[in-house]
C-alpha cells in the first residue's frame, strides 16, 4: 500500500473516533512512536497523518508533552432546516440586492466570503501557465483557427474519459463545449424552453441561474429542499403531475448554496420521474469533482437511458475560473443544443479547451483535485469550529461532504443584509440569503466560502462576522 494511503487511513481512523466522541477534547493522543509500532509504518507516515489531522484543527501539538484532540463535533451547530418557498415574485429586489453585493467584488481591501470560486493559491496557476504555452504550440496556426461547433476534440474525450468515475456513459460525440457551466445551462434553456415558460428549481438556488430565468423570460418555481439530501422528491412529483414546468433545473451535487447531495437513490427516482412525464433535466454538476469521501457521487445522468439529462459541468470552480471553460451532455437534445451554441458563439476559445485538455490527459488534474479536496475538507471544519464558538445561540449550518460553500440559518432577529452592510465596514464581505430567491425569505440566512486560504486572517474575520451576528439578536 502506497504511502499516502497508509497515512490518509490511520488520520480517518483517529478522525471517526473524535467525530463519535470515542476521542473527546483534551484527550491524549499516541505518540508518534506508538503509532509507527502499532501500525508498522514509518515516521515520517506517522507524523503525515497527524499533519493532516492538525491542518483539519482536529488536534494539536503541545511543546513537550504530546499531540491532544482540540475539536469537538458535538460542538457544530445543527443543520437548518428543509427550506418552504412560498412563490410570492419579488425579482426586484434580488436583483439589485446581487448587484450590490458584487459590486464589491473588485475591491483587494476586502476579505471576501462571498465569491464563489476558490483561492487562486489554491490553483496551480504556473503549470496553467505552461499548458497554454503548450497548447499555442500544439494548434493549428497558435489556436487561431475555430474549433469544431461540438468544441476541441482532445477536451471532450477527457471529460468521456472521467465520465467513468461516477458510471457515465458517453464518448467525445456526446458532448458539446462551452464558456462555463453558465453559458452549459444558458444553451440548454435557450434550446428548451421559450418566454413566459416555468422551470423548477431548488430553494435555495444559486442566483445565476435566477438571473438567467429572468432574462430569458421564465418563471421559476422553487421547490422545498433539504441542506443534506437536496430537492424534495414529494414536492417535485406534484409540480411534474400538474404539469405546471416545462423544464427542470437541479443542482445534484453539493448545491449552491446549500451544499446538499442527493442520494444516489433520488437521482435515479429523479430520472424516472423526467422520463414519465416526458420533461428534461438540466443537471448542474459542477461541483461533482469536490468531494470529501472515498468516491466522487454519481450523477442524475448516470441513470439515463433515454437521454432527458443534459448533464452540465466546468472546471472554474475546481481549475482555472476565469478561462471560462464547460460543457454539456444534451442526451437527445443534442441537434437543438449545437444549434443554439452556432446561433449565439459559432465556435469555442480553442486555446484554453486546448489547456484544459491537455491538462486532464496528463494526469495533473487528478493530482491537483487530491490536494484540493484535503484542503478544503480542511477548512471546511475550521469554519465549522469558529461558527459553533462565535456565531449567535441558535444558529444552524450545513456540513457539506464536498464543494466549498456553507448555507448558516441564523436567528431571525438577525437581518442578514444589514449584517453584510455591517460587515463591510471592516473590510469582510458575505453573501446574505436573499440573493438566492426570487421570494421575501432566507432574510436570515447567508451564504460563505471556505475556498479562501486559511490562516489567522481568515479566522479572525469569521469570528467578527459571529460578533457582528450576535449583536443583532
Amino acid at each position: 500500500m502506497k504511502k499516502e494511503s497508509l497515512y490518509l487511513r490511520i488520520a480517518r481512523s483517529i478522525e471517526h473516533q473524535i467525530q463519535h466522541n470515542v476521542l473527546k477534547v483534551g484527550d491524549q493522543l499516541p505518540s508518534i512512536r506508538t503509532v509507527c509500532r502499532e501500525h508498522g509504518v514509518s515516521m515520517t507516515t506517522a507524523l503525515q497523518a497527524y499533519y493532516d489531522l492538525m491542518g483539519k484543527g482536529l488536534i494539536e501539538s503541545r511543546p513537550q508533552s504530546g499531540y491532544y484532540v482540540s475539536y469537538s463535533y458535538k460542538r457544530i451547530p445543527a443543520t437548518p432546516s428543509t427550506s418552504s418557498p412560498i412563490n410570492n415574485f419579488n425579482g426586484g429586489e434580488t436583483s439589485a440586492l446581487i448587484a450590490r453585493v458584487y459590486s464589491e467584488l473588485g475591491s483587494t481591501e476586502n476579505l471576501s466570503f462571498s465569491l464563489g470560486v476558490p483561492d487562486p493559491r489554491l490553483l496551480p496557476v504556473a503549470k496553467m501557465n505552461k499548458a497554454i504555452v503548450n497548447a499555442m504550440r500544439d494548434l493549428p496556426g497558435g489556436g487561431t483557427s475555430y474549433d469544431p461547433i461540438q468544441g476541441n476534440s482532445k477536451l471532450r474525450r477527457q471529460i468521456a474519459r472521467g465520465a467513468f468515475s461516477w458510471e457515465g456513459k458517453l464518448d467525445e460525440r456526446d458532448l458539446v463545449t462551452t464558456a462555463g457551466c453558465m453559458n452549459a445551462l444558458a444553451y440548454s434553456l435557450m434550446a428548451l424552453t421559450k418566454r413566459g415558460d416555468a422551470i423548477a428549481t431548488e430553494s435555495p438556488v444559486y442566483f445565476g441561474v435566477l438571473q438567467l430565468a429572468q432574462s430569458l423570460g421564465l418563471n421559476v418555481l422553487e421547490l422545498p429542499t433539504n441542506p443534506v439530501t437536496g430537492i424534495e422528491l414529494d414536492a417535485l412529483k406534484k409540480v411534474l403531475g400538474a404539469g405546471k414546468v416545462k423544464l427542470c433545473l437541479l443542482t445534484s451535487n453539493f448545491s449552491n448554496p446549500l451544499g446538499s447531495c442527493m442520494p444516489d437513490e433520488h437521482k435515479k427516482e429523479v430520472v424516472g420521474l423526467m422520463d414519465r412525464y416526458n420533461i428534461p433535466l438540466v443537471e448542474d454538476d459542477l461541483y461533482g469533482d469536490i468531494y470529501f469521501g472515498h468516491h466522487r457521487p454519481k450523477s442524475c445522468k448516470t441513470y439515463d437511458e433515454s437521454g432527458i439529462v443534459l448533464w452540465c459541468g466546468s472546471v472554474s470552480k475546481t481549475l482555472a475560473p476565469g478561462y471560462r471553460v464547460g460543457w454539456v451532455a444534451p442526451g437527445r437534445f443534442m441537434d437543438r443544443v449545437v444549434q443554439t451554441k452556432l446561433y449565439h458563439s459559432v465556435s469555442s476559445v480553442a486555446l484554453t479547451q486546448e489547456a484544459i485538455g491537455n491538462f486532464l490527459e496528463t494526469g495533473r488534474y487528478e493530482h491537483h483535485l487530491r490536494k484540493l479536496r484535503r484542503t478544503l475538507h480542511a477548512n471546511s471544519l475550521q469554519y465549522l469550529r469558529v461558527i459553533g464558538d462565535s456565531f449567535p445561540e441558535g444558529t444552524r449550518v450545513s456540513r457539506p461532504e464536498g464543494g466549498f460553500l456553507l448555507w448558516v440559518e441564523l436567528p431571525t432577529a438577525v437581518d442578514t443584509v444589514k449584517l453584510y452592510e455591517l460587515a463591510l465596514r471592516h473590510r469582510i464581505s458575505v453573501a446574505p440569503g436573499r440573493m438566492f430567491t426570487l421570494q421575501q425569505q432566507y432574510t436570515n440566512c447567508l451564504r460563505l466560502s471556505y475556498g479562501l486560504l486559511w490562516d489567522d486572517r481568515v479566522e479572525r474575520a469569521l469570528t467578527t462576522v459571529g460578533k457582528l451576528a450576535k449583536k443583532m439578536v
